[in-house]
């Protein structure tokens, strides 16, 4: 968005008048220019449609015309400043166009394009980046390409709904195109590459984010459920608001009272350094006990990064899970982050560590950690999983060296000292609807593509009720009807299962699908694809395109299989099951396993696959009789669209499960290559029932 020459020059005449009028005293009225908000700006694309918003702010009263093309529109700002106008695009060509926007000033949006726009929502597997992809540095590197473009939502979590969200639009190209989604990149250039039309994509997602932050206040407010649940984490913000505001000023005074208070030396380079010699430093097992009494202590160990694990992460970071004391964090002698009395979060808080990628090295890279211990003895209170460095685990020899020693304290002194209310994570419910998507309800888009769910997996079952509420608010809000909401199953992730049996991603996919009965719905199923030691599986491209494929389907109206095959019915008969199968186009098919799994790829680690039911034709089968005891079952394919189910354990089968499991082994596919999605054929009561959104969630 640029400014004309006049524009600049009555910009400067303002200046000198306001600055008269202050030292002269003279009253000052200065009409407010015309502006728009960041997303409508350079290089946008607007959504070839009929009804195409463009808003902004300026004075009271003051007359808007705008101009884009062919397309023109007036209109007079609201008493607030207000004004919205509303464009046909329908018979505009892609561009690129010029915007104006006329009123005391003017505005010029320049390289315009008109197409297909569509918002990406989601948490990290939405947000994980391009160049963390597979095969990313050969996709990036031919990615030029005018006709695809991405605006970037500034992450922004509000306590109320904010009217404007940073960020800028971007076109893709080898130089930019890396910190795009990887699922958003890969879905706009399929949908470019199979309209033949500009394509944009805004993207707002966040990672580690449960549902609850995407609904808007009043959906909350809409079920009772969930307003009792928003109304208890508020009371409980409240109170830990109170004590944590307590919690610093009475530790300092205990620590001064006791003669605690740190005296950090001048130079950290004998602790720091890459360099630094460790001759007389000692071996520490962690995580664990640091040392034995309270004082100040550095721990430090070697962190072999390769650049594909750096790069493989949606960002590299150091977890240590949850430590007695205060740390001070260094990697390769840079300090990266800090936590002191003052800024601590409460008692249970589990340390997280982003590192800056510019400071990682390929090789060797030395993390230190600066551990204040003023209390009870210095620890690690972690559990392995929960102590990595990327993908690199911690656990195991670190080095240590002694800074100071206290006295110990007394059971009576260590009683009398101060405590931190309980850390307390972020549950309340609205905060980036508020702070992302209530910003961009003028915004015409296409439709939305939506990965989420890994946060929810606990209240599994109850994210049936928040999904369905989400896309039905968010089609309310934006006024378009039932636009096209399209979203991911869950990949695979954990353990594979040694037996059949409950599983909350399993029961959290079970609520996914449960949205399908909403009109101008779509799900992508991954139930092949995911990595077991890996929470952000890396290759999105299969993920933007299958996402695409229902997009060409559904909503432009392409003859494209798009659609996994879906249960559809079971007739029992004797002790073998059939299974019916919906969109089971080109006939049911039996993909071979392979020999391995994918337990991390940006680690190149890989373990044998050993098939649930060996000698049986499909995998990832299960049945029950009235015991509800699950085993592994046979199965075959029994024509194009049925599957036959059995086991010799069960001789009067009531039901069958298929991938019913975080990380299940399963090989049905339609003959267009689509997994089969998972289900289950009993209603028996959902393991996450009766997890409900509230405190202690």
């Amino acid at each position: 968005m640029t400014c004309s020459t006049s524009d600049r020059h009555t910009s400067a005449i303002v200046h000198v008048y306001i600055w008269l009028s202050l030292m002269l005293g003279i009253p000052c009225y200065v009409q407010a220019e015309v502006t728009l908000p960041p997303i409508l700006s350079d290089h946008m694309v607007l959504m070839s449609y009929q009804d195409v918003p463009i808003w902004g702010r300026a004075d009271a009263g003051e007359s808007i015309s705008l101009q884009l093309g062919t397309a023109k529109a007036e209109t007079t700002a609201g008493p607030d400043g207000r004004w919205l106008v509303h464009l046909n695009l329908t018979h505009a060509g892609p561009g690129p166009h010029t915007m104006l926007v006329k009123g005391t000033n003017e505005l010029t949006v320049k390289d315009v394009l008109i197409g297909a726009v569509w918002l990406a929502a989601g948490q990290s597997n939405m947000e994980y980046p391009l160049h963390g992809t597979v095969d990313a540095a050969e996709e990036i590197s031919h990615s030029a390409n005018s006709q695809l473009r991405y605006f970037r939502v500034k992450k922004v979590m509000a306590e109320t709904p904010a009217e404007e969200c940073g960020g800028h639009w971007v076109v893709a190209s080898p130089q930019t195109s890396g910190d795009f989604s990887g699922v958003a990149y890969s879905f706009a250039k399929k949908l470019q590459t199979s309209l033949h039309m500009p394509v944009g994509v805004v993207d707002t997602s966040w990672g580690g984010t449960i549902i609850e932050f995407w609904e808007s206040p009043e959906a909350i407010a809409s079920v009772d459920a969930l307003r009792t649940g928003e109304e208890g984490i508020e009371k409980v913000r409240q109170d830990y608001t109170v004590q944590r505001k307590a919690f610093a000023p009475s530790y300092e005074n205990w620590l001064k009272a006791n003669r605690r208070t740190d005296t950090p030396p001048k130079d950290i380079s004998a602790y720091t350094g890459e360099l630094t010699s460790t001759r007389d430093w000692r071996p520490v097992n962690l995580p664990g006990l640091i040392a034995d009494h309270p004082g100040v202590f550095w721990i430090r160990r070697e962190v072999d990064v390769t650049a594909k694990e750096a790069q493989a992460s949606l960002e590299f970071k150091v977890l240590i899970g949850v430590l007695e004391g205060f740390e001070q964090v260094y990697w390769n002698g840079v300090k990266v982050s800090e936590t002191t009395f003052r800024s601590y979060p409460g008692e249970g808080y589990a340390r997280y560590f982003p590192i800056p990628r510019n400071l990682i090295h390929d090789g060797a890279n030395t993390l230190a950690l600066r551990v204040y211990a003023p209390g009870p003895p210095p620890a690690i209170r972690s559990i392995p999983k929960n102590f990595w460095a990327g993908p690199i685990p911690l656990q195991g020899e670190w080095l240590e060296r002694t800074e100071y020693e206290l006295p110990s304290l007394t059971t009576a002194e260590l009683a009398a000292i101060p405590h931190a209310p309980a850390h307390l994570p972020p549950l309340n419910a609205s905060g980036i609807y508020n702070g992302e998507i209530n910003p961009l309800l003028h915004y015409a888009f296409s439709g939305v593509i939506w990965y989420q769910g890994e946060s929810n997996t606990p209240r599994a079952y109850q994210y049936r009720i928040l999904f369905s509420l989400l896309i039905q608010d968010w089609r309310r809000r934006w006024g378009r009807g039932d636009f096209p909401f399209l979203f991911s199953q869950l990949h695979c992730y954990g353990d594979k299962p040694l037996k059949p049996g409950d599983s909350e991603w399993a029961e959290l996919r079970e609520s996914q699908s449960e949205a399908l009965k909403l009109p101008n719905t779509g799900q992508a199923v991954l139930i092949d694809q995911g990595e077991s030691n890996n929470e952000h599986p890396r290759q999105k491209w299969i993920v933007g395109e299958r996402l695409a494929l229902l997009a060409l389907t559904e909503t432009y109206v392409q003859k494209t299989p798009a659609v996994s095959p879906t249960y559809r019915s079971m007739i029992i008969h004797g002790s073998k099951v059939t299974i019916r199968f919906s969109h089971a186009e080109g006939g049911l098919s039996a993909h071979p396993l392979p020999a391995t799994y994918d337990v991390n790829t940006a680690a190149d680690k890989i373990a044998p696959l050993i098939p649930t039911s060996p000698g049986s034709q499909l995998q990832g089968f299960s049945i029950c009789g009235s015991d509800r005891r699950w085993v592994w079952a046979h199965a075959k394919i029994d024509g194009t669209d049925r599957v036959l189910v059995w086991s010799n354990q069960v001789p009067f089968p009531v039901a069958v499960r298929y991938a019913w499991a975080d990380d299940p082994t399963v090989n049905l596919y339609n003959g267009y290559g689509l997994p089969a999605a998972p289900f289950r054929t009993d209603s028996f009561q959902a393991e996450t029932a009766k997890n409900l959104f509230g405190p202690g969630s």
